[in-house]
């Protein structure tokens, strides 16, 4: 015997003919969700047969929509070469699109370039951007042309999953009502005496439900948070913008280190005076070595470079600075927070990533407390096998790079770590020994979730942050 919602699904079928869910939902006069139920049970019961299709689809991407509404590149160029074809004047005015405009126009065969002026050779058929607006408009693309835009990733491909369905055979239709849901009032006056229930088909596979949950990144983070709070660590924070003052010359770092060139910082066109008293110790550090014994970098410092603002390439500009102010032993603090470099972006590489940051100050600490709270730190965090391996900063001496073993992947380095140089500790008043390290939040959270593109820790891929456990040990 066949449920209502069975029935109205046979009742104005053809046998033999195939019929999608929407098609099925008009012809029953039902929502897709209750005929998704109903097509089940009558396979189940030998009357259709459902087939799963996937089709690939092609959207325009946010980079499309972008040139729909503001012109391809190559709109914009021939725009102004009317009005101008000094080569100069337009990358000026076009900045990072100029390159593409040209590039585009050039396959086309219609543009030279000579003697620092661009030369129209002839009219240029923009097919794509009338293809892009087909697309848009939800009509068919020439094949040849949608392999350009997706080239140029102005379209994206997009799966799509649908239900076919093949009706079997046919039968009476008894519509006898059956009971699916039994309310209150049907308990109450008794109307259900008498009458079918509808069976549960526990088969039937029911709508995914995906629980709220934190972000895996975030976890990872909180988690490095809560184990040096266990360990009587203070957090402390700084601002994205420091002084190079504190980024690099109080680090004893030297004014001509290839890591404070324009390539590897982010220097902003703006000085402000250095609110410290100790400057002249750390340009005499520099210089001479000052009181510390050391010889010094045998150069000269200069004032204006340290007062420059650059975005912080490490959060030791934090520390540190921490450190001066509270220059009594003992001090027991550490920073998690944003850093930026002008590195190229690729799988493990980004210009702006997160980064932990510990120091302990303390007269009687030395090497092997620094060995032992990051072993320590790293057991924590779920790596079994932890080793250390001599390294090279300019402001730590001795220094080591950790290293935890994963499986797969062999010894992978997550960051450096040392004691502070006499050099860094000395004129800024600070009394006693400073243990320091720093470590790569990023990439610990791509061995621990098992990434192998840092990038996507970025990504808005819901489908991904769905699959992932809210807890991985």
């Amino acid at each position: 015997m066949l449920s209502k919602l069975e029935a109205e699904v046979l009742r104005n079928v053809e046998v033999g003919k195939v019929y999608s869910l929407d098609e099925l939902a008009n012809l029953a006069k039902m929502n897709r969700d209750a005929v998704m139920k109903a097509i089940f049970l009558l396979q189940e019961k030998g009357f259709l047969e459902i087939y799963e299709v996937k089709k690939i689809k092609h959207v325009v991407s946010e980079e499309g929509k972008k040139y729909l509404k503001e012109g391809f590149p190559e709109e914009k160029l021939l725009k102004m070469l009317s009005e101008s074809s000094d080569l100069e004047e337009l990358k000026s005015k076009l900045g990072n699109e100029f390159q593409i405009a040209v590039g585009w126009l050039r396959r086309k065969n219609v543009l030279e370039l000579k003697e620092g002026k661009i030369r129209l050779l002839a009219e240029p058929e923009l097919v794509e951007r009338r293809a892009l607006e087909k697309l848009a408009n939800g009509e068919e693309v020439d094949e040849e042309v949608l392999q350009v835009l997706e080239k140029r990733k102005l379209v994206e491909r997009v799966e799509e999953k649908s239900f076919q369905v093949k009706i079997l055979k046919k039968a009476d239709l008894d519509l006898k009502e059956a009971i699916s849901d039994l309310t209150p009032d049907q308990i109450i006056s008794g109307s259900w005496k008498g009458k079918r229930f509808l069976k549960y088909d526990i088969r039937i596979p029911s709508a995914e439900i995906y629980g709220g949950k934190s972000h895996p990144y975030e976890r990872i983070i909180r988690e490095c948070r809560k184990i040096f709070l266990d360990m009587g660590f203070k957090e402390i924070k700084g601002n994205y913008v420091q002084l190079a003052f504190w980024n690099f010359d109080a680090l004893f770092q030297p004014q001509d280190h290839p890591a404070r060139d324009m390539q590897d910082t982010f220097y902003l066109d703006r000085y402000e005076e250095i609110d410290y008293e100790n400057v002249e110790y750390v340009k005499e550090t520099h210089e001479n070595g000052w009181k510390t014994g050391s010889t010094g970098w045998k150069g000269v410092w200069d004032l204006k470079k340290a007062k420059q603002l650059v975005l912080r390439t490490h959060t030791t500009a934090v520390t540190i600075k921490y450190l001066a102010k509270n220059p009594e032993p003992p001090q027991k603090a550490f920073c998690i927070d944003r850093v930026y470099r002008r590195e190229s972006i690729d799988a493990t590489h980004l210009p702006e990533f997160d980064q932990l940051e510990g120091v302990v100050l303390d007269k009687e600490v030395g090497f092997s407390h620094l060995l032992g709270l990051l072993k320590t730190f790293f057991t924590k965090m779920g790596f079994e096998d932890v080793r250390f391996r001599p390294g090279y900063f300019p402001y730590t001496e001795p220094s080591v790079e950790p290293e935890v073993y994963v499986e797969g992947l062999g010894w992978i380095e997550l960051g450096g770590a040392g004691v502070f140089r006499k050099e860094v500790t000395e004129p800024l008043g600070i009394k006693g020994k400073v243990l320091a390290w720093g470590l790569g939040i990023g990439r610990l959270a791509m061995l621990r979730i098992g990434l192998k593109d840092l990038r996507k820790l970025y990504l808005p891929d819901l489908n991904w942050l769905r699959s992932l456990p809210v807890v991985k040990r």
